[in-house]
């Protein structure tokens, strides 16, 4: 699984990849219909990067005749994003005892006036 994982991260890390990731979001497109999208990038440079894709389980290859039609695997993802969820929800965990522990004696300072007051 962590290597899995770290196929994942390494394959979204490169923003060329993200965008290909966000074109075949919704559908299939041929992978000269991809490379359409980027002109500065050569057409053995897209497919290289749609093996990256590819060989980190982010999206599905389909022939179709001569052609490579390419899907987002929506699982290709989970164990990445469980990865960054649990580093996440333990960062806000954490953040929340230290935010808990600096209110709290103002807290306390805030009670004991109101109960001097009556």
């Amino acid at each position: 699984m962590e290597e899995l994982v770290d196929e994942s991260l390494r394959a979204v890390a490169d923003p060329t990849r993200r965008a290909i990731l966000r074109l075949v979001r919704d559908g299939e497109l041929a992978a000269g219909e991809i490379a359409t999208h980027f002109p500065s990038i050569s057409r053995p440079a897209v497919s290289q990067h749609l093996r990256v894709l590819a060989d980190a389980g982010l999206v599905e290859v389909r022939p179709d005749g001569n052609r490579r039609l390419y899907r987002w695997r929506r699982e290709g993802l989970r164990d990445a994003a469980a990865f960054v969820e649990e580093m996440w929800t333990n960062r806000l965990a954490r953040l929340k005892v230290v935010a808990e522990r600096e209110e709290w004696p103002e807290r306390a300072r805030r009670s004991s006036r109101k109960g001097t007051r009556r």
